[in-house]
């Protein structure tokens, strides 16, 4: 699957000082030597620039992560049982989202920091529900969609709800702009063609990608993108510097070939047996009535 934001990565970045850093070491040479001057230099631009060369930071972090993790590995041949697999996934990662990311805006809020305080409150909004989405996906599939999630917990999802909550519990929650950023920006890559893909693989008459819709490029996802980066380009200079941290090291996990989910067709088939369902949803459902 095609993905732009890992191809362009060669822009400018937003900070004055040297923090556009090579792989590896990003997040102990990422540091800006003046707070101030990085604040000066953003003073004198235009709020288009701005917000184009705050994506540039953010999104560079992404990449850079990209190519520090890339490897020959390539992930299994999707079929219909590792779909459910997919689901699963979903489900975890938005099943504890909502929740975690409003006790993030209350702790901003506590702080004093009204700004993201008022984004995570409207990020909690958005998402809350979708996991709904993901269990009505996997019913549709002809799985007890409850026991399904309950029996699969596939590691890259609790290794991302982990970072997302650490993120939340430290001392500066900043670090949860960067996890919700940098999932939603990768979403943004998922595009119609991709989809139809999977809908290809699907038992005729079987809708089982109301969640992938959600979270792609036709979805909700790309406003999401843009009103995070308006929102970041208006903190401060090391604020901007942290969200681009989280952006890098949510990235590190979401790429890193040893938190994949490997394994064997065989080990889910046996999984998902006793989990069959005698019935399940067919047909198209309106995704707008199923969320909150």
């Amino acid at each position: 699957m095609r993905n732009d934001l890992l191809i362009n990565t060669e822009s400018a970045c937003f900070v004055h000082e040297e923090t556009v850093i090579k792989t590896a070491n990003y997040t102990q040479r990422h540091r800006p030597t003046s707070a101030k001057s990085g604040d000066r230099f953003a003073s004198n631009m235009s709020d288009a620039e701005k917000i184009a060369q705050t994506q540039k930071l953010l999104d560079r972090a992404i990449a850079d992560a990209w190519y520090t993790v890339k490897s020959d590995r390539r992930p299994p041949k999707l079929t219909r049982t590792r779909w459910v697999w997919q689901l699963a996934v979903s489900y975890h990662l938005t099943h504890t989202y909502p929740q975690l990311i409003e006790e993030a805006s209350r702790r901003f809020a506590a702080f004093g920091r009204n700004n993201l305080a008022q984004w995570a409150a409207q990020k909690a909004r958005e998402e809350r529900g979708h996991d709904r989405l993901a269990l009505l996906d996997i019913q549709s599939m002809g799985y007890k969609a409850e026991a399904v999630v309950e029996a699969l917990i596939p590691p890259s999802a609790t290794v991302l709800g982990n970072y997302l909550a650490q993120s939340v519990h430290t001392p500066d929650p900043i670090g949860c702009v960067g996890y919700s950023y940098t999932l939603e920006r990768i979403a943004t890559g998922i595009k119609e063609k991709h989809i139809h893909s999977v809908e290809a693989l699907l038992p005729p008459g079987i809708c089982a990608t109301r969640c992938l819709r959600v979270h792609s490029s036709i979805g909700g996802d790309v406003e999401h993108v843009k009103e995070t980066v308006e929102m970041v380009a208006e903190l401060t200079h090391e604020e901007r510097i942290g969200v681009a941290i989280a952006c890098y090291e949510t990235a590190l996990l979401y790429f890193n070939p040893f938190v994949e989910d490997d394994i064997s067709e065989e080990e889910l088939k046996y999984a998902l047996k006793p989990l069959e369902s005698r019935t399940h949803i067919q047909g198209k459902l309106d995704i707008h009535s199923l969320i909150r």
